[in-house]
C-alpha cells in the first residue's frame, strides 16, 4: 500500500475542488482553543495554560504508524515517546486518551504489541483506540483485535460513558482504498442506531472515527460513503463532536450542531487535499527541524452546563 501512496502524478486540483473545500478551515502552527457556543466552534490562540480545568478532560492522539521507517520520519517511536512525555506533563491529568487509528503501519503483530506496550506508559486510566486502514491490512481487523478488543465482543466498534458524555467509537476502514470511499456498513449503522436510542438528546456525544465523516477529498478516499446515515442518527443531539485522524492535518467543519475535527499525526505529514504533484496522499518529507511543528496532540475539555467544548492542538515542537 505504502509504495502506491508514494507515487506522484500530475496536479489534480481544479476550481471545483477549491470551491468544495471553501467550507473547511485549515490550521497549523500555534495551538488553538475551540469554544463551542450554540453548536458553532470559535477559535482563538491558546494562552499556554491548556484547556479549562473544570469538567471532563482527555487527549486525542492519532496515526502513530509504528513500524514506519522511511525518510519522512525514521523515528516514529521517538515521536510517540515525546507525545507521551507531553501528556504526562500536563498540569491537569486527563481522564483518558483516545487514539483515532493507524496505530500500526503494516498491521504486524510486533507493531501492535509495541503500540500496546508504549501506550501503557501514558499515565491515564485507559487508552481507547479505533483501527485505521493501516491496522486492517491482509486479514481485516482481526489482527488488531487480538491486541485492542475493548469490550470483548470482537468488534472494532463500541461505546462508553464518562463524565456525563457518551462516546461512540466506530470502524470506517474496512475495504478501504485510496480511489473510493470506505463505509461503516449496515451492521455497524444498525448497532449505532440501537446504541443512541436510549440517550436523551441533551446528552453530549463524542464520536471517534479514523476517516473523516465528511467528504474532504473523494479522489483520495478522504471521506466515508455512508456518513450521511450516521449523521442523520447524530443530528437530533444538541452537542455532537466527531474526532477523526487519517489525513494527518487539522481541518474542521460544522454541520448544524455537529462539529467535525481532524487531527495531526504523530508519524509524518500528508499533502493538503488535492495538492499539486500528488496523485495519491504520500508521506511528505520536510526540512530538518520542521517535522515537530507538523506533528502533535490535542487536549479536549467538556464543561457541563456551559455549552462549551475547548480544544487545544499542540505541535510536538512548541
Amino acid at each position: 500500500m505504502d509504495e502506491k501512496r508514494e507515487g506522484r502524478a500530475k496536479d489534480v486540483a481544479d476550481e471545483g475542488r477549491r470551491e468544495a473545500l471553501g467550507c473547511l478551515a485549515a490550521w497549523s502552527g500555534a495551538a488553538l482553543v475551540w469554544t463551542v457556543v450554540g453548536g458553532v466552534p470559535r477559535a482563538q490562540a491558546a494562552d499556554g495554560e491548556g484547556v479549562a480545568q473544570d469538567g471532563l478532560a482527555f487527549v486525542q492522539i492519532s496515526d502513530t504508524h509504528l513500524g514506519f521507517r522511511r525518510e519522512a520520519n525514521p523515528d516514529v517511536q521517538g515521536s510517540l515517546r515525546r507525545a507521551i512525555a507531553d501528556i504526562n506533563a500536563l498540569a491537569k491529568r486527563p481522564a483518558f486518551v483516545v487514539h483515532t487509528g493507524d496505530v500500526s503501519h503494516l498491521s504486524r503483530p510486533e507493531e501492535f504489541d509495541l503500540a500496546r506496550q508504549m501506550l501503557k506508559d501514558i499515565r491515564v486510566d485507559r487508552v481507547h483506540t479505533i483501527p485505521g486502514e493501516h491496522d486492517a491490512l491482509d486479514d481485516g481487523v482481526s489482527g488488531y483485535l487480538k491486541f485492542f478488543d475493548h469490550d470483548g465482543r470482537h468488534k472494532a466498534w463500541y461505546s462508553f460513558d464518562q463524565g456525563g458524555v457518551h462516546f461512540v467509537a466506530l470502524n470506517n476502514v474496512l475495504n478501504f482504498s485510496t480511489s473510493r470511499l470506505a463505509a461503516l456498513g449496515d451492521e455497524q449503522l444498525a448497532w449505532l442506531k440501537r446504541d443512541l436510542a436510549g440517550l436523551s438528546h441533551s446528552t453530549p456525544v463524542i464520536v471517534l472515527a479514523h476517516i473523516p465523516l465528511w467528504t474532504v477529498y473523494e479522489p483520495w478516499g478522504w471521506g466515508t460513503a455512508d456518513a450521511a446515515q450516521a449523521m442523520a442518527l447524530l443530528r437530533p443531539f444538541g452537542s455532537v463532536t466527531v474526532l477523526n485522524g487519517h489525513i494527518h492535518q487539522v481541518l474542521q467543519k460544522v454541520e448544524g450542531n455537529v462539529a467535525l475535527h481532524t487531527a495531526r499525526s504523530l508519524a509524518y505529514p500528508l499533502p493538503t487535499p488535492g495538492q499539486a504533484g500528488f496523485g495519491e496522499p504520500a508521506p511528505v518529507k520536510v526540512p530538518a527541524g520542521e517535522l515537530g511543528k507538523l506533528l502533535g496532540t490535542r487536549q479536549i475539555a467538556v464543561v457541563r452546563g456551559q455549552s462549551r467544548l475547548a480544544m487545544v492542538d499542540t505541535p510536538l515542537d512548541h
